[in-house]
């Protein structure tokens, strides 16, 4: 995985978003271009529409997510509100990766990462994309 530098990371500053998860004050934390929202008390991760498309474009992005190195059990029902729209939002499952779930708006199509989560999801996308690469690779090959 790709060494993270701290200049791709800028310093935090206050958010107006609250976290659905423990309704306290978030942050906005910015990887290279891209501005997300981080708790300052359970550090989950919310992310506007398209912004997690883009972070998986960059490599080290995950640095964003200063949770456990590993998600907590996500068996837990819960019914967390958008912090933008606040409308109900739908718990999710990676389907590449089950033990990584997240919380999606279907309005303002944000999703929220409990902390860890959304390492686990770049670490299996970085992960799918080299994978992807080099079976492309070695199906272009010329045969001998």
């Amino acid at each position: 995985m790709a060494t993270q530098s701290d200049d791709d990371l800028s310093p935090a500053r206050r958010s107006a978003v609250i976290c659905p998860k423990c309704k306290s004050a978030m942050v906005k934390v910015q990887f290279q271009n891209i501005e997300v929202d981080r708790c300052t008390s359970c550090k989950g991760i919310w992310l506007d529409m398209l912004e997690r498309e883009h972070l998986d474009e960059l490599a080290g992005s995950d640095a964003i997510d200063i949770g456990p190195a590993k998600p907590q059990e996500a068996s837990e029902s819960r019914h967390l509100a958008c912090p933008v729209c606040h409308t109900p939002m739908i718990r999710m499952v990676d389907l590449n990766k089950p033990a990584v779930h997240y919380d999606s708006c279907t309005v303002c199509y944000g999703v929220f990462y409990d902390a860890g989560e959304f390492k686990e999801h770049q670490e299996h996308h970085v992960l799918g994309f080299f994978k992807e690469w080099f079976r492309r690779k070695d199906a272009n090959k010329p045969r001998t």
